[in-house]
């Protein structure tokens, strides 16, 4: 009896979300984010693969600066995150971090079935999603390369479709074609024609089978792949910027013959702007969605949000409120997703909001710059567990103050035992060392004093 082969989920966690400005940024893209519930989108990504796919298996493909964010999250819903992680040392489009995943994945098994998932898309029927996967797989060990075809209920400009051809096993079509965003009067045809679908970004192949294919249809980057060193894990970034930028629709799918598309009708949305977000969320009585210190009256079919102030709406239609701790975004709701202009406008102005918080994320902790004038800093720190953080004083006079937790700082070589409102003071040259020695995130307050202040 032929052994089955091991399947591997690899979630695709690359991209900056510029649509979801001002929650998702560069440095703390959506995919990071808790939108919904109380898990990230990768999180609830990685929760719906069970029970037909074994989350042991699972890989992320993600930037070398997010690592350490998708450990904590893989951590925080009870999954090791050893070995599970791939960091692209910068982003060169899906085909490279499907390959790369691939590729890792082959140097432990002589074939493996590999089911690729976006990890900041949302799936509402997750029933129907498996009784798809599994058809998906079942197609895929028929050597097929199986893309999931999302049936379209109303005609949408902001999604690529494909079109399906002749009828094969469980469902499934051939691939007549990929073909790019339409127009509103294109969108309205297909969906008359009842054969096309948004193209989701999710696929299921044989591993044998994509190599064999990449080698005909993309021998530059088959060849390029295969000759990267991927010595302990780390890959050269000089040599993986080298690699084409292109995707896997184009470097493979708009090629092959071997191309199937699986209909599939299970509530999706990549949730590429804030009206999809929106849509997909259910609404108040007043067709609202509100999350956050909101006050509102006269305010229908809107979305609101807020992270720390109190926001008081009246009499506004259709509209999308967002306020992060250094940033506000209104807009009509159908235009919301034009928020990537706004964020062009701001990295072209070399202004800091368009990729980061006022809170960055670090493999100790968390930072938080709760004020920073021309002679004076305030600063959060969130040490976790077991963690050290260093605090640079270059040209300044530090001064630290435990809010919550126990730990310890080193300052030239001198320990000292601090806990909750004790501080130590270091002058400017010297490096502060704070250890977190309790168990739970050491809350602390740093004042830095310019020394000319």
């Amino acid at each position: 009896m032929k052994t089955r082969l091991k399947i591997y989920p690899i979630l695709l966690a690359g991209g900056s979300g510029t649509r979801l400005w001002p929650v998702s940024r560069e440095l703390y893209p959506k995919q990071l984010v808790k939108f919904i519930g109380e898990n990230s989108l990768v999180q609830n990504t990685i929760k719906r693969l069970p029970p037909s796919l074994d989350v042991a298996n699972v890989r992320i493909v993600c930037g070398e600066e997010h690592v350490h964010e998708i450990e904590r999250h893989i951590k925080e819903i009870g999954i090791s995150p050893e070995n599970k992680i791939i960091a692209e040392p910068c982003g060169r489009n899906t085909a490279p971090a499907i390959l790369l995943a691939m590729r890792l994945v082959l140097e432990n098994e002589h074939d493996a079935v590999l089911c690729v998932f976006p990890a900041d898309h949302v799936i509402r029927d997750e029933s129907v999603f498996h009784e798809r996967l599994n058809a998906a797989v079942k197609l895929a060990e028929m050597d097929y390369i199986v893309t999931f075809g999302i049936t379209p209920h109303y005609p949408e400009t902001g999604y690529g479709y494909i079109e399906g051809g002749k009828k094969m096993s469980f469902g499934a079509l051939s691939v007549k074609r990929f073909v790019e965003k339409p127009d509103m009067d294109t969108a309205k045809r297909y969906m008359d024609a009842g054969n096309f679908f948004w193209n989701s970004g999710m696929f299921a192949f044989k591993a044998s089978v994509m190599d064999q294919e990449l080698s005909i249809l993309h021998p530059e980057l088959f060849h390029q792949m295969k000759q990267l060193s991927l010595k302990e894990g780390l890959i050269s970034k000089k040599d993986y910027r080298q690699l084409p930028n292109i995707s896997i629709d184009y470097a493979v799918m708009e090629k092959t013959d071997k191309a199937a598309v699986l209909p599939s009708d299970f509530g999706w949305s990549d949730i590429g702007s804030w009206k999809s977000l929106y849509d997909f969320i259910p609404k108040d009585a007043m067709g609202n969605v509100i999350d956050g210190d909101i006050i509102s009256e006269d305010t229908r079919n809107c979305f609101i949000m807020g992270y720390e102030r109190l926001i008081a709406t009246n009499g506004i239609r259709n509209m999308v409120v967002v306020e992060t701790p250094d940033s506000v975004f209104v807009s009509d709701m159908d235009t919301s997703r034009d928020v990537k202009n706004i964020v062009s406008q701001l990295k072209e102005k070399g202004r800091s909001e368009y990729q980061k918080h006022k809170t960055s994320y670090h493999s100790w902790g968390t930072l938080t710059v709760l004020e920073m004038k021309s002679d004076f800093s305030v600063i959060k720190y969130g040490i976790y567990p077991g963690s050290t953080c260093d605090i640079p004083t270059d040209g300044s006079l530090v001064h630290l103050v435990i809010g919550k937790g126990v730990g310890k700082s080193v300052v030239n070589g001198r320990n000292v035992s601090l806990g909750k409102g004790q501080s130590v003071t270091s002058a400017a040259g010297q490096t502060v060392r704070l250890e977190n020695s309790g168990d739970e995130t050491l809350l602390v307050i740093g004042i830095q004093f310019l020394e000319n202040s």
